[in-house]
């Protein structure tokens, strides 16, 4: 049954404390608090600015509130990609910054709202950053508008409409990211668009125009009836005393037609779904935008999709695209689309390997325990999250090791620090948390890093916030009850990311972009690049957290939210810092990580003077079981590694112990060699520990890196791999023993609020059947290899490959030419409901412009015609001779039919050149450690 906690709250303070009763028994009031005091459980907030403290506030450090208009009714939101619009970070620019909504961007004056195409990178700062700039080609506006502010009407999930209007005319624009469009309703004159430069007309259709100007395509629209004025650069449109226009970026004029039939079909919200299903292991997401036709019957509209988007989508795509600081953008057509994304797991903390020194663990535990200053003078949220963080860590490696008295006394410390900042007991106390709802948002005191006055990096902070109590509730429940500290520790993690539309002392999910698969640390955004990311590990970390803790509560709201943000966050980090596809940054920038992204690009350095261990490490801290993710690729892993190590000329010596962490996903044994060879004589990095780092290498150096190729039916769980053996891992949340099976058929059981642990064969990818067929009958769990033209359960033993012929030059992309064929028939198997994936290395050696392409069809009851056909869009490969790997990932190009049980049915697979004149190479067959090309199918026996 899902947890008390999970109930809709209304906005609570001191003056409205009687009607916060209606709120049913979640609000626990205690004896009558303070005037400016709202008690929750056990423990209270505060409605009153402590004394000497500022809250959102402007450059000068003068009180800000909200820009928004009269009728503007939603919880206040903050650290978006709009956010310069609602919150006013420079006194002279009533207007905001630059707004990068992708494939758009905008900048909000006194006339109009410019709008641009930034398709051209430039290099800067000596190399260090790209940026894709904003240059309006146009300014959108209302004849005679001298708007004095811009402000906020309303938001969507990932749009926003901005308000520009004078005493006589009014000027709303709805925007937001993937959004080719801008859709404008309009007061008091004619529609004005006045362009930055001359543009060259190539269309005329009525109540539309098609331009070109500065090399980009724009298409305007009027209502019909209404006609395209034209004196020199300006274009005017008399829509009436009220009416409406649309502009539309088109990436090709010949796609005129198709942006017109959604020209009136405005949209008016943005929402995000999403559905953990942990028996399938599967995150679904739909993005859907509501639309209202202003004349006609037209619904829907053009979406462009980043490529963590479009890679993992089971929508059509269309043949449209734009480019943008994240990589290509991908177009749909409609009102939503769906991703698919496999979760892998987050895990509370790692097991303690028997091999380990167990004396020397408890040994470093007591280092921390006997420390002058286990919090080492910290004040703020930020340094006391860290250092709750660091304790936390500590408490189940304590109770691992039998060391029950050292993980009490860890579990006293976090429960003293943590009731005294969840507990506001009046003007002079030193840490609590203040309510502000002019913002609605809940602000820690003392607080650091703008957190209190710009609204900045509340996950990063509250995160840590949310670990302490999580390790707190697993080994005692009664804590994180409704009538003690439960209700306090969820408002903390509410004010950072919200799961709940009903709650209105906060935004939903301030703290994270839905569309941009990230958040962004800036309350205001008031930057010319539009808003950034530092530590999308701290971000990460509070998702990981926050899974747990709801897993811990019984509460599926707040657990599917942390997988949600944990698995989403994974996607996005490794594509937009790491370049992990290799196209996300522009060619020309040379450096293969960035340390913060921007809205408007990348940035190979961060907030502070830092090293490049810094530069690296921000990422990757802090150092938790829900890190795993950055070894789910162990060779990208390892690689980005070996970039800062060739960066350095040596191997890392600021923050060791963060380094050895991330090098132990990809080379376990020699990163516990380099921690056994310094783990006197190192400085820790201040939210880490030794007796942490050493359990993590030793942990990792038995059991292998983390591997993907498995799943289980659980939130909680991790697979590793050393090449001879598999080593499964469960957490078990609930109070009850539960059953976790795992996809190569593995089961465990797992003791209430314990880790288990069990062996089982190694492999590079899931276990073959343990009675392999040949070509035809057998398909076991669904993982299969290419062996001649058959596709088979069993791995092969010995290195091979296949060659599939060129393309002679031609454009093959969607149709087979000359495909290599691998089919099994015969086969009778449950349809589990995921998707269809696979992994080929390919090589192309020297030559250029290949590229490899694939189509999996299913015929489900054997009679010849394929029910299911996937056509996958082509893998480019380089022209470096080496492995590249062409995955499903790409995305589908085109796909019909629908899946169900295979009866006595048939899987092909077809493997073709859609580009290129040179022959490429797919392997089937790998040495022993190295992967061999694999097709997942959603069948199992």
């Amino acid at each position: 049954m899902p947890h008390a906690l999970r109930r809709r709250w209304r906005r609570v303070t001191a003056s409205t404390a009687a009607a916060a009763l209606a709120c049913g028994a979640l609000l626990v009031l205690g004896p009558a608090p303070a005037a400016a005091q709202v008690r929750l459980g056990s423990g209270s907030y505060t409605t009153e600015l402590p004394p000497g403290a500022s809250g959102p506030s402007d450059v000068t450090g003068a009180p800000v509130t909200p820009k928004v208009t009269a009728d503007f009714d939603q919880p206040v939101a903050t650290n978006d990609w709009w956010s310069s619009l609602i919150f006013q970070r420079y006194p002279d620019n009533p207007y905001g910054e630059n707004l990068y909504a992708h494939p758009l961007s905008f900048k909000a004056r006194a006339g109009g709202l410019e709008v641009g195409y930034p398709d051209t990178p430039a290099i800067v700062a000596d190399g260090l950053k790209y940026e894709y700039s904003h240059s309006p080609d146009l300014v959108l506006g209302v004849q005679g508008l001298n708007a004095p502010a811009a402000r906020v009407a309303g938001y969507g999930d990932w749009t926003v409409t901005a308000d520009l209007s004078d005493s006589s005319r009014t000027l709303r624009a709805t925007i937001g990211q993937g959004l080719p469009f801008v859709y404008a309703d309009v007061s008091g004159g004619p529609v004005r668009v006045e362009f930055t430069a001359q543009p060259t007309v190539w269309r005329r259709s009525g109540s539309a125009v098609g331009v070109t100007v500065n090399g980009h395509h724009y298409a305007l629209f009027a209502p019909s009836r209404t006609s395209w004025s034209e004196s020199g650069r300006v274009f005017t449109a008399h829509v009436g005393g009220s009416g409406h226009a649309s502009v539309a970026l088109l990436p090709d004029p010949g796609v005129f037609d198709t942006y017109a039939r959604y020209a009136h079909s405005f949209v008016t919200d943005s929402r995000l779904s999403y559905d953990y299903d942990p028996g399938s292991a599967t995150l679904t997401s739909t993005y859907r935008v509501t639309t209202e036709a202003r004349e006609g019957s037209a619904r829907g509209t053009l979406l462009a999709l980043y490529p963590h988007h479009w890679k993992e989508t089971t929508t059509a795509l269309t043949d449209l695209s734009y480019t943008s600081p994240r990589g290509p953008m991908r177009v749909v057509e409609g009102d939503r689309f769906t991703t698919e994304l496999t979760t892998h797991g987050i895990l509370p903390s790692l097991p303690t390997v028997d091999s380990a020194d167990h004396q020397r663990m408890r040994t470093l535990i007591d280092a921390e325990l006997n420390a002058a200053d286990p919090w080492k003078g910290a004040t703020d949220t930020y340094w006391t999250g860290k250092a709750l963080g660091r304790l936390a860590q500590l408490v189940p490696i304590a109770d691992s090791i039998g060391y029950t008295s050292g993980r009490d006394a860890l579990l006293d410390l976090l429960k003293g620090r943590m009731e005294d900042w969840l507990t506001a007991e009046g003007p002079g106390d030193d840490a609590q948390f203040y309510y502000d709802e002019r913002w609605d948002t809940l602000i820690g005191f003392p607080a650091s890093f703008g957190a209190n006055t710009e609204l900045n990096d509340h996950d990063f902070h509250y995160g840590y916030f949310v670990t302490a109590a999580a390790t707190i509730a697993r080994y005692d429940r009664a804590w994180i009850g409704e009538d003690r500290w439960g209700p306090m520790v969820e408002t903390v993690l509410r004010d950072a990311n919200n799961p709940d539309r009903g709650d209105s002392r906060f935004p939903w999910l301030r703290s994270f972009s839905p569309y941009a698969g990230h958040g962004w640390a800036s309350g205001h955004a008031g930057f010319a690049s539009g808003n950034n990311q530092e530590s999308s590990s701290e971000a990460m970390h509070f998702a990981a957290s926050t899974a747990l803790l709801g897993s811990l509560l019984g509460d599926e709201e707040l657990r599917d939210l942390g997988v949600y943000l944990h698995t989403t966050q994974a996607s996005a980090m490794s594509r937009y810092w790491q370049n992990s596809d290799g196209d996300a940054f522009p060619s020309g920038y040379s450096h293969d990580v960035v340390g913060m992204v921007w809205s408007d690009g990348g940035d190979h350095r961060i907030w502070w003077d830092g090293t490049p261990e810094e530069l690296y490490g921000i990422n990757y801290l802090p150092i938790t079981a829900g890190s795993l993710y950055l070894g789910h690729d162990v060779d990208h892993a390892a690689a980005v590694h070996r970039s800062l190590v060739a960066r350095l000329g040596r191997q890392p010596q600021t923050w060791h112990d963060i380094h050895w962490a991330h090098q132990a996903l990809s080379d376990p044994d020699a990163a516990l060699a380099a921690f056994e060879a310094q783990w006197r004589s190192y400085e820790p990095e201040s939210g880490s520990s030794k007796a942490h780092t050493y359990q993590w290498l030793s942990t990792l150096a038995e059991f292998g890196t983390v591997t993907t190729a498995v799943t289980a039916d659980t939130p909680h769980y991790a697979v590793f791999d050393d090449g001879d053996r598999r080593t499964y891992v469960a957490f078990n949340a609930t109070n009850r023993p539960i059953a976790v099976t795992f996809s190569d058929g593995t089961t465990l059981t797992a003791a209430p609020g314990q880790l288990a642990t069990v062996h089982g064969d190694g492999g590079s990818g899931p276990d073959p059947d343990p009675d392999p067929g040949g070509g035809s009958g057998t398909i076991g769990d669904g993982v299969l290899y290419l062996d001649g033209g058959a596709l088979s359960t069993a791995a092969p033993s010995f290195e091979a490959g296949v060659e599939i012929p060129a393309a002679g030059g031609a454009n093959h992309d969607g149709t087979p030419h000359n495909p290599v064929v691998f089919e099994i028939d015969g086969v009778s198997a449950r349809y589990t409901g995921q998707s269809t994936r696979f992994a080929f290395p390919v090589d192309s050696g020297a030559s250029v412009a290949n590229a490899v392409q694939a189509r999996v069809s299913y015929d489900l009851d054997g009679d010849g015609v394929f029910d299911r056909v996937e056509t996958y869009h082509y893998f480019a490969t380089n022209d470096l001779p080496g492995w590249e790997t062409y995955t499903h990932g790409h995305g589908l190009k085109s796909s019909s039919g629908a899946l169900g049980d295979l009866v006595d049915g048939t899987v092909r697979l077809e493997l073709w050149s859609a580009l290129g004149r040179q022959a490429s190479l797919v392997r089937t067959g790998a040495p022993e450690g190295q992967q061999a090309a694999v097709l997942t199918v959603p069948f199992r026996e």
